[in-house]
């Protein structure tokens, strides 16, 4: 380290300054940050989330208060209109800010209120990332992935630079926010980051043109009753042929709303179908547990035990019954918390008929009748008339309550 130019000591040249302040862009910088705004909130009666440190919550006479923070970008949400704008004032006297209204746009990702509730969609980051590829005037398909397609590492001839490739996918990764259609077609594309090969690109064009013929599309978070947490959970034995590992996946639901979704490969290679099924009822319970603790930190009861849907009968057994102990010996023990949870009523694995199985379009690519109708129960899709080649432009329509806030921090803090 050396001084820093016009403020070198003549007396001690080998002395270096001692940093009393961080400042922005450092590395210490964002801990600092996040330490001198949550301190502030704890001091004005919020709690953090145990689940999420991210999440702040904050009861009182006057209604609950919500606070979201991702750096320097905030969502504040209230059951009072007035309660989150006498709360943006405070904020306003300890830090400067921006208060951007309600919200319409965070990180990408656009929010409008429609007739079922509040729709959350990526259309203009869709749209950019054609734009950059060079793929707006791209031939739409039906479906992200051919029935049966399975990807190999050895199909295929090198890409010479893969760099494009790593960065389509990284783009695609971030659309899975909101669009749980791709996220099986995403996760194998996903699997070959290190060496792609022309039928990889393939692939993934194939998707850049689904994304074409689905733009607009993304998740409903509808208002009703939260008496229940349901789930659906899949596995796909043995899909990936080049290591043989499974596929898990699992789409959770709060209520009538999808609250989070998942596809990915197993870390360890399945001996049964029952077992990789046994594999993501486990990884799936945890994803529920996880839910159902934030929701004891916004006081939100479940009247029902968390449930759980699956359409292997084997694992259904095997989750309930321990007598079958010397079939899955081989099984790790901390999968079989299932069988501690059911037991106590906290769990319930209910058996469902395949064609039921909503999480099926999170292991393999489909028909278009299959992956429609599966998509429907997860998706919110726009008329075909609405998903041509729209401007680059943010939602138009924003929500018309006033309970749900987005504020910036400027950079000067």
């Amino acid at each position: 380290m050396e001084q820093a130019p016009g403020f070198a000591d003549p007396n001690f040249p080998t002395h270096v300054c001692k940093l009393n302040k961080a400042i922005y862009g450092l590395r210490q910088a964002p801990r600092a940050w996040f330490h001198e705004f949550s301190s502030f909130l704890l001091q004005s009666g919020f709690v953090q989330s145990s689940a999420d440190s991210s999440m702040f919550v904050h009861h009182s006479d006057l209604g609950i208060l919500v606070l979201l923070l991702y750096v320097d970008d905030i969502i504040l949400i209230g059951d009072n209109s007035s309660h989150p704008h006498k709360f943006i004032q405070q904020l306003s006297t300890a830090f400067a800010m921006s208060d951007l209204g309600d919200l319409h746009y965070f990180l990408g990702i656009e929010a409008t209120k429609n007739h079922t509730g509040l729709l959350l969609t990526q259309k203009k980051y869709s749209l950019d990332l054609l734009h950059r590829i060079g793929m707006t005037g791209c031939k739409p398909c039906t479906t992200p992935v051919t029935v049966g397609s399975k990807l190999s590492f050895s199909a295929g001839e090198s890409l010479p630079d893969p760099h494009k490739y790593r960065q389509i996918v990284g783009a695609l990764q971030y659309l899975t926010i909101t669009r749980p259609d791709l996220c099986y077609a995403v996760n194998q594309v996903c699997q070959f980051m290190h060496s792609p090969t022309t039928e990889h690109l393939l692939a993934v064009k194939r998707i850049l043109r689904y994304l074409k013929h689905t733009l607009g599309a993304g998740i409903v978070i509808r208002p009703g009753p939260i008496t229940h947490l349901q789930a659906y959970t899949d596995a796909d034995w043995a899909g990936y042929p080049d290591t043989r590992w499974s596929t898990t996946s699992f789409c959770v639901f709060l209520g009538n709303t999808l609250v989070s979704w998942c596809s990915k490969k197993q870390p360890i290679v399945s001996r049964s179908s029952s077992e990789a099924e046994y594999k993501a009822l486990a990884i799936t319970t945890s994803e529920m547990l996880w839910l159902s603790y934030l929701l004891s930190d916004l006081k939100v009861s479940l009247k029902h035990p968390l449930l759980l849907h699956c359409d292997n009968i084997s694992a259904t057994h095997m989750a309930a019954n321990p007598v079958l102990h010397a079939r899955t010996k081989h099984i790790e023990m901390d999968y079989h918390f299932v069988r501690d949870l059911v037991l106590n009523n906290t769990l319930k694995v209910q058996f469902v008929h395949s064609p039921s199985q909503i999480a099926d379009i999170f292991t393999k690519g489909s028909s278009s009748a299959v992956f429609n109708f599966h998509r429907s129960k997860l998706l919110w899709l726009p008329p075909i008339s609405l998903q041509g080649d729209d401007k680059h432009s943010h939602a138009t329509s924003q929500p018309s309550q006033h309970n749900i806030s987005h504020t910036r921090m400027n950079h000067s803090t």
